[in-house]
């Protein structure tokens, strides 16, 4: 765990347990107090327990004082819950209570009902009930029941309800998590990139986020200046000049530089690392008379433009980029910051999504070529295997910057979340990444680009954040695995595009689901240039978080029955997708 190097609390998920308010001869409602009461703290436990937030913190869970059965206590734990800074709430109950006496009603936050599923009292038909009234009021509310029938005196949470309530718990926290957070663009649009054509309104009303922007010359004056840590570029330095491999210079020798300029751009790369931290987030160890640099800009992302105007003349951003989107430095492991390269703001909030929902480091790539089994043939004479063989071919996932280290899978075949990497996995990442000098054809000015190749299968998956006039914001993914190949196929493959650039081979699970029919079909649907690659197959993860934010995701290939989005989207039509799309426009930005 570390400090939040961010301002504002992380939320906080509230639970109400209501009750049948009934008292009378008979006492309904005492006889089911610590059955109620007991539910809510089960549900409290395994937040606790399996849910963390990106500094490593449990997440923190507040239990109402007591349980909620006619409206006063409801309103007594709405004040109670404002007081703790809850943004996230769910109701749990076993038994019959009075729907819109016990509902959430506050706009904000994000809501979950959890009703038991038992014979003897009705939790089954408070659950629809109070579903309903959401849906009527225009709430929003995910609605959790368990398959199997339980007895009332049951301890343990069924299989089926742990996955929905973690899978809520998960995407609200990770929506919850951005507001009132900053992405800072530094520079602008980028060789007519559309995803670096930031658009403010779509970050303030979707995201709860506001834009900040700096020119890419103010990293320029903070060189001149000497506004940064000295000390802890030194360390810096030190650590950098220790463990990060320079590679081979592919440029002809007549345009090389000189051992002494090669050099003065390592010092000069570590510097723009420093520097886009302070810019993000601030440093207090900052020189005296620079009050106001020390403040940063309190960003849970940036962007740094790079091409042309800045690279044209001087070293690239890849290190910078790289390392800090790496979940380890000089200073030991540490929470992954997210920056994108190009300033691509939508990659860069793609990766922020899987990020928040893991809690460990991100592959940014462009979506580079498809490869099919023909051409892998003809290539190379090696015949495809594995799931490169399923998918029909493979697409190549390389760009020179912003590919966490992390990405070549030497901590033990997986890209862990951060606070799980050890010395030994930092080690072993490091060595199997070296930094060539930059293409000089693509970066006049110089620098380093990290390189390596992903030489394991891992499952991941590849997300992408869109814009589209008309529509809005839209999120296609891709759930699949890394493939390994045989050195000699990858380096005949890799020396085709550019040869010093972090290289993952990627195939999607494909089935017979159009566009998931091969991995053709997928490179071919595909949004934009540029994905976001997340470890892990959490592509029903990325859909909540989604239907939470209102963006309609338009293409997937999760399973039908592992999509959890708002019972009230049953209420848009048969079909899933087109359900997403309607509700998404009926209820609007979440935070407009």
């Amino acid at each position: 765990m570390k400090p939040n190097r961010l301002i504002g609390d992380y939320p906080v998920i509230g639970i109400r347990p209501t009750i049948d308010a009934r008292k009378g001869v008979l006492d309904v409602r005492g006889s089911l107090e610590a059955q109620t009461m007991n539910m809510a703290k089960a549900a409290a436990k395994l937040f606790e327990s399996n849910l963390k937030y990106s500094n490593g913190e449990p997440v923190k869970v507040v239990i109402a004082n007591s349980t909620i059965g006619r409206v006063p206590e409801a309103a007594a734990c709405a004040d109670q819950f404002r007081k703790a800074g809850v943004d996230i709430t769910l109701t749990v109950t076993p038994c019959w209570c009075y729907g819109s006496e016990t509902m959430d009603q506050d706009k904000l936050t994000i809501k979950g009902v959890w009703g038991f599923n038992g014979t003897q009292r009705p939790g089954a038909v408070y659950l629809a009930s109070v579903l309903a009234g959401h849906a009527q009021k225009g709430f929003p509310a995910f609605g959790i029941y368990g398959r199997d029938v339980q007895e009332p005196d049951a301890t343990d949470i069924p299989e089926d309800v742990v996955e929905k309530l973690l899978r809520f718990g998960r995407a609200a926290v990770a929506a919850t998590t951005m507001r009132g957070k900053s992405y800072l663009q530094i520079g602008s649009v980028c060789m007519g990139i559309s995803g670096s054509m930031i658009d403010p309104d779509f970050l303030e009303e979707y995201l709860g986020m506001r834009v900040e922007s700096v020119d890419e010359t103010e990293l320029i004056r903070r060189m001149t200046e000497e506004i940064y840590d000295k000390a802890e570029y030194e360390k810096a330095l030190a650590w950098t000049k220790k463990y990060c491999k320079e590679g081979f210079d592919k440029n002809p020798e007549n345009v090389q530089k000189t051992r002494g300029q090669k050099d003065a751009d390592w010092e000069f790369s570590v510097k723009m690392m420093c520097i886009i931290k302070d810019l993000m987030n601030g440093n207090p160890a900052l020189p005296t008379g620079c009050e106001e640099e020390r403040l940063g800009h309190n960003a849970i992302a940036a962007g740094f433009q790079g091409q042309r105007q800045w690279t044209d003349f001087y070293p690239n951003g890849d290190f910078a980029e790289s390392m800090l989107n790496t979940s380890f430095d000089w200073t030991g492991v540490r929470e992954p910051y997210i920056v994108a390269t190009e300033n691509d703001v939508l990659n860069g909030i793609s990766m922020l999504f899987g990020k928040l929902l893991t809690n460990t480091a991100q592959i940014f790539a462009d979506v580079r070529t498809y490869w099919s089994p023909e051409a892998v043939k003809k290539a190379t004479g090696y015949e495809l295997t594995g799931a490169a063989k399923e998918s029909d071919g493979f697409i190549h996932l390389i760009n020179s910057g912003a590919a966490c280290l992390d990405g070549n899978g030497a901590a033990e075949g997986k890209i862990k979340p951060w606070y799980d990497v050890t010395e030994k996995d930092q080690e072993a990442i490091l060595a199997a990444t070296t930094w060539c000098p930059a293409d000089n054809g693509y970066f006049r000015g110089g620098g380093y680009s990290s390189r390596f190749v992903t030489n394991y299968e891992m499952p991941v998956t590849m997300l992408r954040l869109n814009l589209v006039k008309g529509v809005g914001p839209v999120v296609q993914l891709v759930e699949g695995y890394t493939v390994k190949l045989p050195d000699e196929v990858t380096d005949a493959l890799w020396k085709r595009t550019d040869y010093t650039w972090p290289c993952t081979w990627f195939a999607p699970v494909v089935g017979q689901k159009f566009p998931f029919k091969s991995a053709y079909d997928v490179m071919n649907n595909w949004g934009a240039n540029h994905g976001a690659i997340s470890y892990g197959h959490i592509g029903a993860d990325i859909i909540t978080l989604c239907s939470m934010l209102r963006i309609p995701v338009c293409m997937h290939n999760v399973a039908e029955e592992k999509i959890f989005r708002p019972a009230s989207w049953n209420a848009f039509g048969m079909d899933k997708e087109g359900q997403d799309y309607r509700a998404c426009a009926a209820y609007g930005p979440l935070f407009k």
